[in-house]
């Protein structure tokens, strides 16, 4: 058996630490902090900063804990709690601190005030080259200042799609009867999780010409692929089995992501769309609204007292250039309604994981024919 390198002996290592004091929820999500506590050091080698959230729906979940771990092992700590916006921008440079912050919700959650200043920070570091412009009075001059910084955040419940859609999610859950994590006390833990992350930035400072070359084989596309890349090019420079461990944490997180159920209600609204009209070539707008506002687990119900509306579905679906028409159906009546084609190249484009094929269950609606007359129980919205 082939020795293992040394940078794979230290994301071991990380491993075996962090999996000490965190219960973490699956294997991949283990694999997955280790790799962005070890991307956080070579930093300067990243074109995007992906940023790690940690959530779960209640206390007590081990969020605080985990991101004990993450400050005591990743690149220069900073924690914002309490740090005016001024401060925590004054704070990035050219080689940034990692972002730190505790109950996130109170920056991002429905009472949050005044943290507009860090909001558009955590936003706009992601990639390089987003700086913040501030007009310095006293100089008469705009000045530039950076943002790129990876940046850990933990909180109940999910994160704004602007920040999960860039970020690592691993959502915590609490420990059930017989998981066992040891009790991380600050001054008697934390000075060997530090000497571990010198001996990561040792070891990939000294090789960031590498990995800012490298060019990982990548699982997925598009911003996920920005997102994970740090990740994928650190496990592939470690070596041993870290590149097929990344590569099946990429795979198994954004899936759970994409199964989330959070799709905005554009993405939603399409999808259903999708489902209602299987092989029809045409609906009016009446049954496309019936079947919307029939199902009890859908959000189209709470859109008013008769749910879903034809002006705001017409208003939603036209932000997909989908427009309504005025349809002759076989009957010989004449209504507003929806052709199928006008939706084709939206469901491309937002939700072409749908099979269409695929048979229904018996709790799904029925599929529906141009000729066929409203179905009784559909009339009312019942369910």
């Amino acid at each position: 058996m082939t020795a293992e390198t040394p940078g794979a002996v230290l994301l071991d290592k990380l491993h075996t630490a962090l999996t000490r004091y965190v219960v973490l929820p699956t294997p991949a999500a283990a694999d997955a902090v280790v790799l962005w506590i070890a991307a956080s050091h070579a930093q300067p080698a990243w074109a995007h900063a992906p940023r790690l959230v940690i959530r779960g729906p209640e206390k007590r979940c081990g969020k605080s804990r985990l991101l004990d771990v993450v400050e005591a092992t990743c690149h220069d700590p900073f924690i914002t709690v309490n740090s005016s916006p001024a401060a925590v921008y004054r704070s990035i440079s050219d080689d940034p601190p990692t972002m730190l912050v505790d109950e996130a919700d109170t920056i991002f959650g429905p009472k949050a005030e005044g943290n507009e200043d860090l909001r558009g920070l955590l936003n706009a570091g992601h990639q390089r080259n987003r700086p913040a412009k501030r007009y310095d009075a006293a100089t008469n001059t705009v000045e530039s200042i950076p943002t790129f910084a990876m940046a850990a955040l933990a909180g109940i419940g999910a994160m704004p799609d602007t920040i999960e859609d860039r970020a690592v999610v691993i959502r915590m859950r609490r420990r059930a009867p017989g998981e066992q994590a040891a009790p991380y006390r600050h001054r008697r833990d934390r000075p060997a999780l530090r000497q571990l992350a010198e001996h990561l930035a040792r070891w990939l400072r000294a090789d960031l010409h590498i990995l800012e070359n490298a060019e990982p084989t990548m699982p997925v596309e598009d911003r996920a692929a920005d997102t994970w890349e740090p990740l994928i090019a650190v496990a592939d420079h470690a070596g041993g089995t870290w590149p097929t461990r990344a590569r099946t944490a990429v795979l198994a997180l954004t899936a759970e992501a994409n199964d989330d159920g959070d799709a905005t209600p554009g993405v939603r609204l399409l999808a259903d769309c999708r489902a209602i009209f299987t092989d029809v070539t045409a609906l009016p707008t009446a049954q496309l609204l019936a079947r919307l506002n029939a199902d009890p687990e859908a959000p189209w119900r709470a859109h008013g007292p008769s749910g879903l509306t034809a002006h705001k579905l017409g208003a939603m679906l036209r932000e997909y250039r989908i427009t309504s028409a005025n349809i002759r159906f076989p009957d010989g009546i004449q209504v507003k309604g929806y052709h199928r084609d006008a939706f084709a190249d939206a469901w491309s484009r937002y939700c072409p994981a749908v099979d269409t094929t695929e048979d229904r269950t018996d709790d799904k609606p029925a599929r529906l024919s141009v000729v066929t007359p409203l179905p009784t129980e559909y009339a009312g919205g019942a369910a």
